[in-house]
């Protein structure tokens, strides 16, 4: 019989504190502290996420310990995230991890954020895991991605966004209308109760499989200033169809680029991942595609959002493959493939 291996993971690349335990590919804990003092100033505020990242860091790990019925001596190793992320918040978790490493002498293994994002498919409570090659749609407020996954740690981003995420454009969409941050689950919320053909908006073409939405936003902004002059109650009372014709555009620009790498590639394995795959919308449009021959993969909503599950699971696969970190390895907020 193998081997148990337990990993510690650590994850602080934004403004939510997660320490998982992994066993195997199995999750004993997963614990995430969020900060709700970002809400007041529409986004998050670098300096308070690192301040509090530091304040719930040590309760955090040792409650994902404790759920998980082990001490600091089963633990086989540590993965933390390396990047990309904001800075402050990286090193936070970072030097935790490393010292950690240092005190109880246990490997450390550093782990890219959006690799995580796609690996969280191999936890072993999902649904299913993609066969391999698989393309992978990584959607968040940060990063768009069109993923092209041949192995475990063997990724290529093949198409990107060029300015904004589409995450970005939900949030920042859901702010011009009045809605408090985070704005996109409110988007999202109010869409299933709209009409998504009501209003048109565009977010421009891109060449090969990357992504823009920073048109979108002004799109949306002139169109709503507009409006808004013409009946100063427009907002409220076509919120819903708003949100879902905002929506539908962001999903459209979305599968645009990703029907065509699937036709392209001839890959019809397809997940998504990131905090954006939550969205109702873009689950529902994936599976559609299931009536095309597509085979489609979309994880547990645990698993969308920042969480350290997904950091020991690429803990758990690159302990097995002897892949270690140094302690000198500085943290990276633009940190790539």
């Amino acid at each position: 019989m193998s081997k148990t291996i337990n990993i510690l993971g650590i994850e602080s690349s934004c403004d939510d504190t997660s320490a998982a335990i992994i066993s195997n590919r199995k999750i004993l804990a997963n614990l995430i502290a969020n900060q709700k003092v970002h809400a007041e100033y529409g986004g998050v505020v670098p300096e308070l996420a690192s301040r509090a990242h530091q304040k719930n860091i040590v309760p955090v790990v040792s409650q994902a310990l404790k759920k998980a019925n082990l001490s600091l001596n089963d633990i086989d190793a540590i993965a933390y995230t390396r990047g990309p992320g904001l800075l402050g918040s990286l090193l936070v978790g970072g030097s935790f991890a490393k010292g950690l490493s240092m005190t109880l002498q246990k490997p450390l293994i550093e782990v890219n954020h959006m690799q995580a994002h796609i690996l969280a498919h191999f936890i072993d409570d999902n649904a299913s895991s993609p066969n391999f090659p698989f393309l992978c749609l990584t959607v968040s407020g940060g990063h768009t991605q069109i993923v092209l996954v041949r192995d475990y740690l063997k990724m290529e981003i093949i198409g990107e966004t060029l300015d904004d995420a589409a995450g970005e454009a939900f949030d920042k969409a859901a702010k011009m209308m009045g809605l408090p941050y985070p704005g996109g689950p409110l988007v999202d919320k109010y869409a299933q109760e709209g009409n998504a053909e009501k209003f048109s908006f565009n977010a421009g073409e891109m060449d090969n499989y990357n992504f823009s939405f920073s048109g979108l936003k002004t799109n949306i902004l002139y169109f709503l200033r507009k409006e808004v002059d013409k009946n100063p109650n427009f907002i409220q009372e076509n919120l819903n169809d708003l949100c879902a014709s905002i929506q539908k555009c962001i999903i459209d620009t979305l599968f645009v680029k990703l029907e065509k790498a699937v036709k392209d590639l001839n890959i019809n394995e397809v997940a998504i991942a990131g905090g954006v795959s939550a969205n109702s919308g873009i689950r529902k449009r994936l599976l559609e595609k299931e009536n095309q021959g597509w085979r489609v993969h979309i994880p547990k909503f645990e698993y969308c959002t920042d969480n350290a599950a997904m950091i020991a699971m690429v803990g758990f696969i690159k302990f097995q493959a002897n892949d270690f970190s140094e302690l000198s390895e500085a943290p990276q907020a633009r940190l790539k493939f």
